[in-house]
């Protein structure tokens, strides 16, 4: 098996087509049709990868989202009819990885499921600590500490601070993290970055409006500094 997706959609026709298409892949697949199915099967299953619908009975994906965030750092995608930029933000605010917009097509679904689950796996073996002042990055368990104390971080927030630290010093552009940290083939715009940042340094600054690592460039784009 090339991994366990769990597709959560109250829409029976397209849940019926993506899991046929993920098990033809070689995916183990579950399939929950509500917020509370989704979130018992998350939480018992473990899976590798959420796809999630945003309009759902008994709890909405928003509401699914935010619960799954407190307990694992699986990568969600979500899916969702909606387009607009705020629920966009809202989801990327919630922890979402990536946002994808009916009607999709099911090979380029399938590709970024892909390309995530690789990064998932560059980012898990092998095992390396990268540190910068006071913070601690492992990436072989994904875990972040500033001192003693673990900082939660979702997959993407993680990702995005592992690339600037490899790369402490250099600025990089929107355009060029979401190449070089959410793949090529994402699709989507400037504004993912700008959202994946501000959620950053809220967790890893003493004084977010005044950053220690994670700093502008005015026009240029992102950076991280070492203090030391």
């Amino acid at each position: 098996m090339n991994g366990k997706i769990l597709i959560v959609d109250d829409e029976k026709p397209i849940a019926d087509i993506l899991k046929y298409n993920l098990e033809e892949e070689g995916y183990q697949v579950l399939v929950a049709y509500d917020g509370e199915q989704a979130l018992r099967l998350a939480f018992q299953e473990q899976p590798d990868i959420i796809l999630l619908d945003i309009m759902l009975p008994l709890i909405d994906g928003f509401s699914v989202c935010k619960k799954i965030r407190q307990k694992l750092n699986v990568p969600i995608i979500m899916l969702t009819a909606k387009e607009t930029e705020v629920d966009k933000v809202l989801g990327l605010e919630l922890g979402a990885d990536d946002y994808v917009t009916k009607p999709f097509s099911v090979r380029e679904l399938i590709a970024r499921i892909k390309a995530t689950l690789r990064r998932v796996k560059m980012q898990a073996n092998p095992p390396k600590i990268l540190r910068c002042g006071d913070l601690t990055l492992d990436l072989g368990k994904m875990e972040c500490k500033k001192g003693e104390k673990q900082i939660d971080l979702t997959y993407r927030e993680f990702t995005v601070l592992a690339f600037l630290l490899k790369n402490a010093g250099y600025v990089f552009s929107r355009g060029k993290l979401l190449d070089e940290v959410w793949g090529y083939d994402f699709i989507g715009d400037v504004r993912t970055v700008d959202v994946t940042v501000r959620r950053l340094r809220e967790k890893i600054e003493d004084d977010p409006g005044n950053p220690t690592y994670l700093c502008t460039k005015r026009g240029a784009g992102y950076y991280l500094r070492r203090p030391d």
